[in-house]
């Protein structure tokens, strides 16, 4: 882990990434008290977008919040990755620094898991957030520097059809061919066989299990497409928009019109899901470099900013350090006498105290990356 100076980057990335983590980090439960304190059923359906998952089939804008922060990892890869090659360093070099990250990744996911519980490898899930980010990076980064953008173009439909297959072929012991129920599936059936019972998320398997990585890299590949086509394209900004925004409107309709025969389905991430997904964040990739990086309206941005330029230090520390105990040692007295705003005072001065931590560590200039 290293702490380095602020490099060159592009903004609407760095700015989309920690519009993502904001909700990770608390974000979805701010917006949760909100509703809580001030009913509106309106405003609660339109909260629900931004807090919480579908139980199993369909997609609400939450679902999107994983898969978009695998989508930029892939599109930043031509700003990292590619900055260093065009520096003289070598693959090998390269490599040795991906499979670092790729380990440093899965060990913070392992510690959040539970590894310092020391309850024994049977009872530590093994796969998770961080392993998947850390899985789709090193597929990504490998396949960006051994491969051109036309085999990493026709790798998506590849590894999405070969899932699909595999969804709908492989036979799952006591169920039909097909089968894209919880107990049913292949993806949570090879879960069930792999693992132990104390290491599955769910009795039924695990969202971020062995098989759904697979369609995981075209995640970040449809992301590294992107991030390729905005540093090497010599379009015009205006069309780089428009073309990052068609691409994503027509993934988001092949996306549903796939559901039938294919549900969209987060938790073993189908091959329906990632086109949804990818579509969405196209859209948002789209309208994030149309107003930072064409239109150059940077008010408010910052906030974003500050939170994308140090995410993993965003997401490891909302994890561990219990920044809502830390707020309410400075709002007790506001809990205790408007105690119908306690749980309120609670998200909101969480939200505060991991801003500012970031925010000091933005002015400076520390950056802490794996």
């Amino acid at each position: 882990m290293s702490s380095e100076p602020r490099p060159q980057r592009l903004l609407s990335l760095d700015a989309l990434r920690g519009f993502d983590m904001f909700w990770i980090i608390g974000g979805d439960w701010l917006l949760e008290t909100v509703v809580k304190r001030w009913p509106n059923p309106g405003f609660e359906v339109l909260a629900l977008q931004f807090t919480s998952h579908c139980e199993w089939e369909g997609f609400r804008f939450y679902d999107a919040i994983f898969p978009l922060f695998l989508f930029i990892i892939g599109a930043t890869l031509p700003y990292s990755i590619g900055r260093r090659l065009e520096q003289g360093a070598s693959r090998k070099e390269i490599l040795k620094k991906v499979c670092a990250r790729f380990c440093w990744l899965t060990f913070f996911g392992l510690l959040i898991n539970g590894l310092p519980r020391l309850e024994g490898w049977e009872h530590l899930r093994l796969f998770g957030v961080l392993q998947r980010q850390a899985f789709g990076y090193v597929a990504a980064a490998l396949i960006y520097l051994y491969t051109k953008p036309k085999t990493q173009l026709a790798l998506i439909p590849t590894i999405l059809l070969a899932y699909w297959a595999l969804l709908a072929w492989v036979p799952v012991p006591g169920f039909p061919r097909g089968t894209y129920t919880p107990d049913g599936n292949v993806a949570n059936y090879v879960d069930r066989l792999v693992l132990l019972p104390g290491q599955l998320y769910k009795p039924y398997g695990d969202p971020e299990g062995p098989l759904s990585n697979l369609p995981s890299i075209a995640t970040a590949l449809i992301g590294l497409l992107a991030g390729t086509y905005l540093k090497h394209s010599t379009d015009p900004e205006a069309k780089k928009v428009r073309r990052l925004a068609g691409v994503g409107a027509a993934l988001l309709t092949l996306g549903w019109l796939w559901h039938p025969l294919l549900p969209v389905v987060k938790k073993i991430w189908t091959s329906s899901f990632v086109c949804v997904a990818g579509g969405l964040s196209l859209v948002l990739l789209a309208l994030f470099y149309y107003i930072l990086d064409v239109k150059k309206w940077r008010w408010g941005s910052i906030v974003w900013v500050i939170i994308g330029m140090n995410a993993i230090t965003a997401y490891m520390g909302a994890a561990i350090i219990p920044f809502d105990e830390i707020a309410m040692k400075f709002l007790e007295g506001v809990a205790r006498l408007h105690p119908e705003n306690k749980e309120l005072c609670r998200s909101f001065g969480s939200m505060f105290f991991t801003l500012l931590a970031l925010w000091g560590l933005y002015k400076k200039d520390v950056f802490l990356r794996v």
